[in-house]
């Protein structure tokens, strides 16, 4: 299955909690960042405080962040931590669109 980096053919970044001891030691691997417009992209956000963290840190390496999109939003009290960080959010689906196929 392609990537969205193939699909869309825009570079993309990948994020550690903390840079590796090892290897390239960096905190984001891939395309540069410093100056360009960056999306983060999260596959389920419950309180939004990795995405933040992230946030932070990509931010202190240059990056310019506004927006977060997510496939699932759990709907869990993020959105304080998320507007406090100057963020908004994209979501796909939320847990209530999908509570009627959990029980099928």
């Amino acid at each position: 299955m392609p990537s969205i980096c193939h699909i869309t053919g825009l570079p993309t970044v990948f994020v550690r909690k903390e840079p590796k001891t090892y290897g390239t030691s960096k905190l984001a691997e891939g395309a540069e960042i410093n100056g360009k417009t960056v999306l983060i992209i999260e596959d389920i956000i419950t309180t939004g405080g990795q995405v933040v963290s992230s946030v932070k840190s990509l931010r202190e390496l240059g990056a310019i962040i506004d927006s977060v999109l997510c496939v699932v939003d759990r709907k869990d009290g993020y959105k304080g931590n998320l507007e406090e960080a100057d963020l908004k959010i994209i979501s796909l689906f939320t847990s209530d669109d999908l509570e009627p196929i959990s029980k099928t």
